[in-house]
This record gives structure tokens, C-alpha cells and sequence, in this order.
């Protein structure tokens, strides 16, 4: 999603003067939105707006969450009213840097007027919008759009891209596919296996994050390469695809939309940095495993966030006790 609205953004690029409602038409108008996600939301309890840079323009912020099935994405509800994937999408004021941190799915937090539970529970409690507060209660940072991602959708545009590349720090099995120690070229079929993989995972659901967040970045990174980009057929085919696979707040209309692709003209992957939320340890809350997140290290982190430094101050969120690639 954050690539692909660079990508777009460079497609707009080229397109200004031609057929640019054609574009709005295919592409973001493909795009489905879920409704009323902010409507009952309390203002006065929510975050403040992000400050202004000094250059000028404001910092945006996505929640992402991703789903398994397209029917209930579009619902902006995930199987079973909760989510595998809860990730912060930050994209800096200058639209050149974005940071991306996932939210452990059993991360025990403070659900507003639920009390103590799973994070993943806001949504079987109270859809989008109760997510959407109890992330910004946790963050204190303002969430200005919603984004439910179907994973199944976004694993069709690994076919069409010929594969994708990933490191695996261990090797491991799952259903009918091994994933070998260090490099691994997977199909469609290969990334369902590899993202599904719950058990026999050193790491657990971190290990399953992280393979979230790489097969997001080596995706994106085959959509933004010159072998996609320089064949019309194949990136209209696969923007067609991303498009199809992600639902949107209805707050963010078509033409909103594609004016923030095009600001986003210059963002590629290099400059999108993944982290996960700092973690203290797992434990279990009654029968139900959970992971307790470092609210002192969390706080340091959602602070860089909201002032648009958590690029610059990375490197004191490395988790040593875990590898930089999933096992």
C-alpha cells in the first residue's frame, strides 16, 4: 500500500495532461471504501492533529490491518472480527520517508470501555472504530485514515510479478513447502504457506510479523522495479490487483487519493522502515496467551512518531533478541 501510491504517484506523474480520469476511474476508483470509520469517534479525547513541518505540510497516518478474505475486508472487519495484521503507516511531512510498525495482534492492551484484552478483540467488540481508538489511546497518535488489507488479494500480485524474493534465518516447513536457510524465491502458492505459518516458529507470532513486513517490502519493492514499471500491461495488471485488495476509509475520496499518490511521487522502498511495537515478554491472561508490550520503550517510539523523528532515531528499537529476518 505505501509503495504502491508512490508507484501511482509516479504513474500520475507521467499522465497529467492525458488521460488522468481514465487513471482515476481504473485505479483508484477500484478501490472500495468502508463507511462512517471516524463518525462516532470523541474529539475531544482523540490525539491533536499532526504539527505542520516547517517546510510546510503535515505528516499522514494509516492504520493498516490486514484480512484474510475479500468479503470481509470490504466490511473492514477481519475473519472472525479480529486481525492477523495491525500495523502504523506514518508518512513523513516531506512524503519521502515512511515508517511502518506493527502492533503485535496479542498485545494486551486497554480497550476503551472494555477493560484489559487482545488488541485484535477491539474488533469483535467494536469494528474499525473502536480499533482505531484503542490504537490511539495506546499511541497518542492521530489516526487520520483506515485501511483494511486483504492478504489473499495482495498474494495474487506475486504471480503476476514472477515471484518474490525473501531471507530466511532458519529453515522451516510448513504444509507442503520448505523454506531454506538464506534466500528463498517464493510463488503465490509459497507466500500463502509462508505468511499462514503459526507453528514451529522460534519466534512465534513475532517470527509471523516479521515475514508479514518482509513479504510486504520485497512485494512492493518487484512492483517498483524497472522490469514492472517499463511494461504497461504488467503494472496496470498489478496495480489493478493492489487496488482490488485494499479497503479504504471513505473520509479519503478519489481525487484525495490520487493528490497524495502524487505527492508521494518520490517515496520507494528504500526509504519505508519496518518496526514492531517494543515488547516486554509473552505470558498468559487466564487460558489466553498474550504479549505485554514495554509501555517505557513504546512511549520513547510513539513519541518519535508524532514528531516525525522515528527515522532518525531507529536504532534504538533493534531487538537483538531477535534475527533481522524470520524463521
Amino acid at each position: 500500500m505505501l509503495v504502491s501510491l508512490g508507484i501511482l504517484g509516479l504513474v500520475l506523474a507521467l499522465a497529467i495532461g492525458g488521460s488522468l480520469w481514465y487513471l482515476t476511474q481504473r485505479w483508484a476508483g477500484n478501490i472500495d471504501r468502508v463507511a462512517d470509520v471516524f463518525e462516532s469517534l470523541d474529539e475531544e479525547v482523540r490525539p491533536a492533529p499532526a504539527t505542520p513541518a516547517q517546510g510546510g505540510g503535515e505528516p499522514i497516518t494509516f492504520l493498516l490491518v490486514g484480512s484474510d478474505t475479500r468479503e470481509e475486508a470490504e466490511e473492514g472487519i477481519a475473519p472472525g472480527g479480529r486481525s492477523d495484521a495491525i500495523m502504523l503507516a506514518r508518512f513523513s511531512a516531506d512524503r519521502e520517508h515512511a515508517q511502518l510498525v506493527s502492533i503485535p495482534r496479542d498485545s494486551w492492551v486497554e480497550i476503551p470501555g472494555r477493560g484489559l484484552n487482545k488488541i485484535n478483540a477491539s474488533y469483535a467488540f467494536g469494528g474499525p472504530s473502536l480499533l482505531i481508538q484503542t490504537v490511539e489511546q495506546l499511541t497518542q497518535v492521530r489516526i487520520d485514515h483506515y485501511v483494511a488489507i486483504d492478504f489473499e488479494g495482495l498474494i495474487q500480485v506475486t504471480d503476476e510479478l514472477g515471484g518474490v524474493d525473501v531471507v530466511v534465518a532458519e529453515t522451516t516447513t510448513n504444509e507442503d513447502f520448505t523454506f531454506a536457510e538464506g534466500a528463498n524465491h517464493l510463488d503465490g502458492e509459497q507466500v500463502r504457506a509462508y505468511l499462514a505459518q503459526r507453528k514451529n516458529l522460534p519466534g512465534g507470532d513475532f517470527d509471523r510479523v516479521k515475514r508479514q513486513q518482509q513479504y510486504l517490502k520485497a512485494m512492493f519493492s518487484k512492483l517498483f522495479s524497472a522490469d514492472t514499471f517499463t511494461n504497461p500491461g504488467r503494472l496496470d495488471s498489478a496495480l489493478r490487483t493492489v487496488t482490488d485488495a485494499v479497503v479504504i476509509d471513505d473520509t479519503l475520496g478519489n481525487a484525495d487519493l490520487l493528490q497524495m499518490a502524487y505527492s508521494l511521487r518520490g517515496l520507494t522502498p528504500a526509504n519505508v522502515e519496518f518496526f514492531t511495537a517494543p515488547v516486554l515478554g509473552t505470558g498468559m491472561e487466564g487460558a489466553a496467551s498474550v504479549v505485554y508490550l514495554d509501555a517505557t520503550t513504546g512511549e520513547r517510539m510513539w513519541e518519535y512518531l508524532r514528531n516525525d523523528s522515528l527515522a532518525g532515531n531507529a536504532d534504538e528499537f533493534s531487538d537483538e533478541s531477535l534475527p533481522d529476518v524470520p524463521r
